[in-house]
C-alpha cells in the first residue's frame, strides 16, 4: 500500500487520472505554488524523459483551464510524500520539516525546532526516524509539513 502522508485535493486528483492513462507515473508531489501554478513531480521506473513529461502534461489538460501546469522529474533532491518513500531511501540522507516545531531526544538543546537534518534511519507506517544533528528525531507523518532527500 503506497499511502500518502501529506497529499493534498489536487495531488488526488492527479494521481486517479494518471492511473487510468499510465500506472506506472508515481506522482511524487503536486502543489499549487504562486496561486496559479501547479507544480507535479513524477517518477516512472524508466526514469523521467521529456516526453514523459510532455504526455503528462497532455493527460492533465482538465487542469490546465485552471493553472499553469509544469511536470518535470524529482531530482537529485527528491521530495519524500509517502511512507513508501521514506522506507525506499533508509540510509541516505534527508531534510524534514514539520508542521509545529519538536524536540530531538538527546539534544544538549531543549530548543525545540520546525526543521530536521539527517539520515534516514528507520520508517514505519506512522513515523519516520531520522538521526539529526543532535539526536535521534521520530517524526509522525501527520505533522510532517515537507521533507526532500539531501544531496550527500
Amino acid at each position: 500500500m503506497a499511502e500518502s502522508v501529506m497529499t493534498s485535493s489536487v495531488q488526488d486528483t492527479i494521481e486517479a487520472q494518471l492511473r487510468d492513462a499510465d500506472p506506472q507515473v508515481e506522482v511524487l508531489l503536486a502543489e499549487v505554488v504562486h496561486g496559479g501554478v501547479l507544480r507535479v513531480y513524477i517518477d516512472h521506473p524508466d526514469g523521467v524523459s521529456l516526453d514523459l513529461c510532455t504526455e503528462v502534461t497532455h493527460h492533465l489538460s482538465a487542469l490546465r483551464e485552471t493553472y499553469a501546469v509544469e511536470v518535470s522529474s524529482p531530482g537529485p533532491e527528491r521530495p519524500l510524500v509517502k511512507a513508501d518513500h521514506f522506507r525506499r531511501f533508509v540510509g541516505r540522507r534527508a531534510r524534514v520539516r514539520t508542521r509545529e516545531p519538536l524536540s530531538v531526544e538527546s539534544s544538549d538543546t531543549s530548543q525545540p525546532r520546525r526543521s530536521f537534518t539527517g539520515e534516514l534511519v528507520g520508517a514505519d507506517e506512522r513515523a519516520v526516524t531520522l538521526a539529526a544533528d543532535g539526536g535521534v528525531v521520530t517524526i509522525p507523518y501527520a505533522e510532517i509539513h515537507r521533507s526532500n532527500l539531501v544531496e550527500e
